[in-house]
């Protein structure tokens, strides 16, 4: 993940309201994959694992994975894991290039901050054999509650590791250049897509 100084003031934040956004956040994550019942997981961006600890402590079977370019996010993800995924400090490209697929990809929280982020959609289409499950910041929903709440106001609400901004509509529009959409659940002040593989 881009910004895992960020992601971990996000998850750790003591804000009621904040953590109120974050634990709908990964209850819906976890009802998609509850429901698609993948036999493995990757994450893309996994930052320090918070999402696939909230699916370990969720009860999901699936053999977890977690791919992140931030050595000290990986060391922080280990130390919150353990053994219940395995974790590596690398390019997913590189997972691309070595052929592994998985029968779910996450990429949560990442897209906003890639300054091509088209160049992604056909490195996750080759990591899955099957479904991907994506999000990112819905606009101007998301910039206008952080000027509410007092946050990069200098910038209108811009996060300013954010280079990427979409509505639903256009989010939707992006993925669908590679991926047919199956869902895209309600989950303010993100937007957050399933989407399924085409076959060749």
């Amino acid at each position: 993940m881009a910004d895992n100084y960020g992601n971990k003031q996000k998850h750790e934040s003591g804000n009621p309201i904040q953590r109120a956004l974050i634990g709908r956040f990964k209850a819906a994550a976890l009802e998609i994959v509850d429901g698609l019942r993948p036999a493995s997981i990757l994450e893309v961006g996994c930052g320090e694992g918070y999402m696939l600890d909230a699916l370990s402590q969720g009860g999901v079977k699936a053999s977890l994975h977690g791919v992140d370019i931030s050595e000290p996010a990986i060391t922080d993800a280990r130390a919150r894991l353990g053994d219940r995924a395995m974790l590596e400090q690398r390019d997913a490209r590189e997972l691309a290039d070595d052929g592994r697929q998985f029968d779910l990809v996450m990429m949560l929280e990442v897209l906003e901050h890639i300054p091509d982020p088209s160049q992604m959609l056909p490195i996750l289409e080759r990591l899955t054999r099957g479904h991907l499950l994506l999000s990112v910041p819905w606009e101007p929903m998301f910039r206008g509650l952080n000027m509410m709440r007092g946050k990069h106001v200098g910038a209108w609400g811009n996060d300013p590791e954010h280079v990427n901004h979409w509505g639903r509509r256009g989010f939707k529009r992006f993925v669908e250049q590679r991926f047919t959409i199956l869902s895209a659940p309600l989950v303010a002040p993100w937007t957050m897509v399933l989407a399924q593989r085409r076959d060749p």
